[in-house]
């Protein structure tokens, strides 16, 4: 029986995949437990469609988060923190404070995107960070950590 999943499952496909499985496993346990919808002639239809509309509104999404990482590729950020006279922090800097900065250069990036090399930075220097912006796009940026 060909049936339209509804979610992933690790030994079958991933969701909205179209896959053959015996009747009985399909109609027992994967359409009752709304895993999966069977694939009849107006389904396949009606997911056809949707594909084609996600697919749409997908590439409009990525072109987006590529116009953003275009913007973001130039941009230098300098982030200020009290350090004693050797050059170590006080405290942290970490992706909160990166996000901060971020918002007030206009660029407004939930800190979970944000992935620094170390968790925390305790020194003076530059460093690289990665934002991911879109699960096809992502971005390097350099940021400097400077003594107040």
């Amino acid at each position: 029986m060909e049936i339209i999943l509804k979610q992933d499952l690790p030994s079958l496909g991933y969701k909205n995949d179209i896959v053959n499985v015996k009747d009985g496993y399909a109609r027992n346990y994967l359409i009752p437990k709304g895993m999966a919808i069977q694939a009849t002639g107006s389904a396949v239809k009606i997911h056809t469609e949707n594909q084609k509309q996600r697919a749409h509104k997908e590439e409009k999404i990525k072109n987006e988060a590529m116009e953003v990482a275009a913007k973001l590729e130039k941009v230098s950020l300098k982030i200020g923190a009290k350090t004693s006279t050797a050059g170590k922090i006080f405290g942290s800097v970490n992706n909160i404070q990166l996000a901060e900065v971020l918002a007030k250069d206009g660029f407004h990036i939930d800190r979970k995107y944000i992935s620094m090399p170390a968790d925390q930075i305790k020194t003076v220097g530059t460093y690289k960070a990665s934002i991911k912006l879109h699960k096809e796009v992502s971005v390097e940026i350099d940021f400097e950590v400077f003594s107040e």
